[in-house]
């Protein structure tokens, strides 16, 4: 079955870097009609889709986020990662990895990691 797993640190201090990654096992991150997206949740905000990486290595972001994240993968570990920038604590949400397919929104997700941005 698919399956994601998200990596990560739940602590980061104001000003420096996050980055994340999710390993997908069961599906491979290249299936063409795919995307493979990060989005976060946090009580101030609620939702907030921040890009997606697609089947052939497209990317997208939310305009909101796009001076700062990047995504990228690494399909001979079938992984995905965020990357993101000059963190400040209206960062601090529940992280997710997601799979993506028109047919199929948003059907799988990562376990949520949960980062806090705190000096």
């Amino acid at each position: 079955q698919v399956q994601l797993r998200q990596s990560g640190p739940g602590l980061v201090k104001p000003s420096q870097s996050l980055s994340l990654t999710c390993d997908v096992s069961g599906f491979s991150i290249a299936t063409s009609g795919y995307a493979w997206m990060w989005i976060r949740h946090s009580p101030a905000k609620g939702l907030e889709w921040m890009g997606a990486i697609s089947y052939d290595a497209r990317t997208y972001f939310n305009p909101v986020f796009k001076s700062r994240a990047s995504i990228s993968r690494d399909t001979s570990k079938n992984q995905f990662s965020l990357h993101l920038d000059s963190m400040t604590p209206d960062d601090t949400a529940v992280y997710y990895c997601v799979r993506d397919q028109e047919a199929q929104p948003y059907e799988y997700w990562g376990q949520g990691t949960q980062v806090t941005v705190s000096s």
